[in-house]
């Protein structure tokens, strides 16, 4: 990474699987990154060391996306760090009220799910105003062993997920 210091990022989003792939993402593009699995986790986060920016997914169990930005926003210094909304859920009835309101009102950047991790990468160096740096190139049969391992994994929602994905490409 180009600047100074490593820029901290704080992933939010209750899928584990998510979760993994957006840190991953980050690390391998130089990023230091922790992660929070819902809006209490990542406000401790937050209160505790606050990030340079926070990619936060929107429908959580226990505190939403939506939740966590508003008690973020009430807070004078913490309402500073640039968020950027990553989900999947702006269009549908889960999602659809907390993003119309969070893009109106709130940080107005977002991604929808599925997100590419060059894309991703390339919204969050630009959130923070830093060069996007060169994303290392994987061959595809490294590619084919890092999917075949995360989908041995992977519980049935996820790998619906990721068949869904798939098929969009064909």
């Amino acid at each position: 990474m180009n600047s100074e210091k490593q820029k901290h990022i704080l992933v939010v989003d209750d899928e584990d699987d998510v979760r993994n792939y957006l840190k991953v993402a980050l690390e391998d593009a130089g990023f230091r990154v922790e992660t929070a699995s819902d809006g209490f986790e990542a406000m401790e986060s937050v209160r505790h060391e606050p990030p340079d920016m926070i990619s936060l997914d929107l429908v959580m169990p226990r505190h939403s996306g939506a939740k966590f930005f508003r008690e973020l926003q009430k807070d004078r210094k913490l309402s500073k760090i640039p968020v950027l909304i990553v989900t999947g859920h702006a269009r549908d009835d889960l999602g659809k009220a907390d993003f119309k309101s969070l893009t109106v009102s709130g940080p107005g950047v977002y991604l929808e799910k599925p997100v590419k991790p060059h894309t991703y990468v390339a919204a969050v160096s630009k959130i923070l105003g830093i060069e996007p740096p060169e994303m290392p190139a994987i061959s595809a049969d490294m590619m084919r062993k890092n999917l075949s391992e995360s989908l041995a994994a992977a519980d049935p929602a996820a790998l619906q997920r990721a068949l869904d994905a798939l098929k969009k490409q064909e």
